[in-house]
């Protein structure tokens, strides 16, 4: 036998040795791959889910009345403490025009983290006007109205769902509803939530909130 069979048969068996070990190199990348992936897979289906942010914007199909800029809008209400930043809202005017006539303008200006709930001029309307009249004449009685709009501390939608607080006027004031529909007293409706000022959250109300006698 010659040495150039020799050789050919050296490199046949050199090959049929390596072939094998080639494969299962393959046969191992290929799984350790898979394994890879299907690690990141169970990783990924195992994060909690992300919980849904609470809702901070204002809402309600009243806020479409406020303006989109300028001193009266959402930003430029959030400058001012509540009383001026009301005063910048055509649709507080009626309730601007009675907390200067009971002298609570520093009063609500000064306090800190109220809330408000903010009767529209509409809601003042509802009220016949001679009532009105003389509501806006007796200084001592509308002070007790309008402070029966206020709580002592920044009120969150959520904590509208089913809550009762002490108001300014030491009446009580309750609300219920969930996510954008709220009602307070039982009897009014807010139309705009969740307005922030420079001192107080304002929800804004279609019904004045008369305190019982």
């Amino acid at each position: 036998m010659n040495n150039r069979h020799l050789r050919r048969i050296a490199v046949t068996v050199s090959a049929a040795a390596v072939l094998p070990l080639a494969l299962t190199a393959c046969s191992s990348d290929d799984t350790s791959a898979s394994g890879s992936d299907s690690g990141a897979d169970k990783v990924a289906s195992s994060a909690p889910a992300k919980e849904t942010e609470p809702m901070n914007e204002p809402f309600g199909p009243g806020c479409a009345t406020v303006p989109k800029e300028g001193a009266g809008s959402f930003d430029g209400m959030a400058q001012d403490p509540v009383a001026t930043a009301a005063s910048n809202n055509p649709a507080l005017s009626t309730l601007v025009t009675a907390v200067k006539q009971a002298g609570l303008v520093d009063t609500l200006n000064s306090a800190e983290n109220i809330t408000v709930f903010a009767p529209t001029n509409d809601a003042f309307a509802k009220i016949p006007k001679a009532d009105l009249d003389k509501l806006l004449a007796n200084k001592a009685e509308l002070t007790k109205v309008l402070t029966s709009h206020v709580v002592g501390e920044k009120l969150t939608p959520k904590q509208l769902e089913k809550g009762s607080f002490d108001t300014l006027a030491k009446t009580a004031l309750t609300t219920s509803g969930s996510e954008m529909s709220y009602t307070v007293n039982d009897s009014s409706k807010v139309v705009c939530g969740n307005v922030p000022t420079a001192n107080a959250t304002v929800y804004i109300v279609d019904t004045v909130l008369m305190p019982a006698a």
